[in-house]
């Protein structure tokens, strides 16, 4: 039977995130999809609560983020906007509650499973996972600077990191919309798929990487996004480093995971 957490409930009696591990991987679906699940409060709470929890829990071994109804999800939801008692309180909120650098930081391989809508703030959450795979029918875009703000969730960090720079350009001052196909052509996904077979995909996916040692995913993970704020020596450096602490965890523990 798969683990339950139950992150406090919406109006609507529905949390605004599910949770539930199955063969030890962590699904997390995004749940307001009424509102294409556009990030609010509760939202950005309960992801928090739920990524604390998942990088907290030995068992699991791999993590899929997902939306539930049409789409994945189309970033904040402007109708909160302005809504913070101050700049100082919305400051506060956001560092003690960070979850974009807890997903970013899971020691467990993450896997976006995108659909429909994947704008802004949604586009920018599949790109804090370490893989991404699509439907057909996704479509991506940032929009913020058109509105009048930048990709605030880490997308102009993510996107660079992701694409080449001439596109994470592109894509960040235009808003330019692309489809699944030019998404896989660019790098920003690995894989497209039908939508029906989205989510049996992606489980399959993170069920082969789940039969990775977690601690060594942990250190492949920190010598890459650690590397790409480091000279070329230093991130050399670092991977010698974290070789020789993987081959003493090896040797120390051999056959173990």
């Amino acid at each position: 039977m798969a683990d339950q957490l139950d992150p406090g409930r919406a109006n609507s009696g529905q949390p605004a995130v599910l949770y539930e591990k199955r063969d030890r991987i962590a699904w997390v679906t995004l749940n307001r999809p009424e509102r294409l699940n556009a990030y609010n409060v509760e939202m950005r709470d309960s992801l928090f609560e739920i990524l604390s929890a998942i990088y907290d829990d030995p068992d699991v071994r791999a993590m899929v983020l997902a939306g539930a109804g049409s789409s994945f999800s189309t970033g904040g939801d402007v109708s909160e906007f302005g809504q913070a008692p101050s700049p100082t309180a919305a400051r506060w909120i956001r560092f003690r509650r960070d979850v974009w650098g807890r997903l970013r930081n899971l020691p467990m391989p993450t896997v976006a499973a995108v659909h429909g809508f994947t704008v802004g703030g949604g586009l920018e959450m599949a790109l804090l996972c370490d893989i991404a795979l699509a439907a057909s029918d996704a479509r991506f875009c940032l929009p913020e600077t058109g509105l009048g703000m930048i990709p605030g969730v880490a997308g102009t960090q993510t996107a660079a990191r992701r694409l080449r720079f001439g596109w994470a350009l592109d894509l960040c001052i235009t808003g330019r919309w692309i489809n699944a196909r030019q998404a896989l052509i660019l790098g920003l996904i690995v894989k497209v798929v039908g939508r029906r077979a989205l989510h049996r995909t992606a489980h399959e996916w993170a069920l082969g990487l789940s039969r990775l040692p977690r601690e060594h995913i942990a250190l492949v993970k920190l010598a890459v996004w650690e590397g790409l704020n480091s000279s070329l020596a230093d991130g050399l450096d670092l991977e010698r480093r974290l070789a020789k602490r993987i081959a003493h965890m090896r040797n120390s523990h051999p056959g173990g995971t």
